[in-house]
């Protein structure tokens, strides 16, 4: 999974780089290594996830009115 970017005629180079981490960052790649920078147990998992979705609901039923 290469991902690539092409530097255009005259282009700066932190314009450059600003375009890479967008891709990085949509392509969930920097999410991907931070969380699996260390071993997660699956009980964690589940409650790392049980308590996004618990905030989620609460905002939804929040600005559901």
């Amino acid at each position: 999974m290469a991902i690539e970017i092409k530097i255009r005629k005259s282009e700066p180079i932190d314009r450059a780089l600003r375009r890479l981490k967008k891709k990085l960052e949509r392509e969930n790649v920097i999410k991907d290594v931070r969380a699996k920078r260390y071993y997660e147990k699956p009980c964690e998992k589940r409650r790392r996830k049980e308590k996004v979705m618990a905030f989620t609901q609460m905002l939804r039923n929040r600005y559901a009115e």
